[in-house]
């Protein structure tokens, strides 16, 4: 039941935002997940920072948001840019009182493309046309995917995915987890009256389902090398932010590109009106 009250509250929220909510409400509310999951990795990979360290990554997290908000054919890249430039100052200003001056500026950049220019590829997806329902396609692959390679990994795993980055992962358990994904892409896709191919559907959403686990092995070497079991207590029964949106943050650009690809292929502008 803990997990199951918040879990239901996050899938309700999520729909009435993608189809009920305003452009300008999912910008702030995706601004402040990418915002907390920036400080959440940066309790851990940085547990002796202070406050202040912690805000500066978090708006430099921010940059490639803001910068689609403001400049939206240039701001994206511009952000990640302006990151980094203001982060190597960091480094350089803070030099003397870094251990590993390079271990700092690797984890901190790291953290900002992680989590802020990965995230920012929501928005843009957001912007596309039928860009929400395409949001909903992407959240029922990656969470059908989860719940098929949990149940599929309990019933009939024997053989270790990734053991030493994630031991309880299997090879049974990422082919349920593919299957399920799958299947969900259909059923959303078919829900939602999606004018879409079935050979750009199923394809996409095999290759979806695997980026997906890629990021969530991604998150786990994070949390591995930080000796950390969640990255936030903020979802009840649910750990951090990160935990629930590691896939999101893998698949979301990979899903934004592919359509741009095929809709170019279709003769189709994916430029919002």
């Amino acid at each position: 039941m803990n997990r199951l009250l918040p879990g239901l509250a996050l899938v309700a929220c999520w729909l009435l935002l993608l189809l009920y909510g305003p452009s300008l409400l999912f910008f702030l509310v995706m601004s402040l997940v990418i915002g907390i999951g920036a400080d959440e990795y940066g309790r851990m990979v940085a547990p002796d920072q202070g406050i202040c360290f912690r805000t500066f990554f978090v708006v430099l997290s921010l940059f490639p948001s803001l910068g689609l908000a403001f400049f939206p054919s240039l701001g994206l890249s511009g952000g990640l840019l302006l990151s980094f430039l203001l982060l190597s100052a960091y480094i350089i200003y803070f030099y003397s009182q870094l251990q590993d001056s390079l271990l700092s500026f690797s984890r901190a950049f790291f953290g900002v493309a992680y989590v802020g220019f990965l995230g920012a590829h929501l928005l843009l997806l957001h912007q596309l046309p039928e860009g929400s329902s395409w949001l909903l396609v992407l959240t029922a692959i990656t969470a059908g995917s989860d719940s098929g390679a949990y149940y599929c990994g309990r019933r009939f795993g024997r053989h270790k995915l990734c053991p030493l980055v994630s031991p309880n992962k299997t090879v049974e358990g990422a082919v349920g987890g593919l299957i399920a994904g799958v299947i969900m892409a259909i059923i959303m896709a078919l829900l939602l009256r999606l004018e879409v191919s079935w050979l750009f559907l199923v394809p996409a959403a095999i290759l979806l389902t695997g980026v997906g686990i890629v990021g969530d092995l991604t998150e786990s070497i994070i949390k591995r090398a930080t000796s950390t079991k969640d990255s936030g207590t903020l979802l009840a029964g649910h750990g951090g932010v990160l935990d629930r949106i590691d896939s999101l943050l893998f698949a979301g650009p990979v899903l934004y590109y592919l359509l741009l690809g095929y809709q170019g292929l279709q003769g189709v502008s994916m430029v919002a009106p």
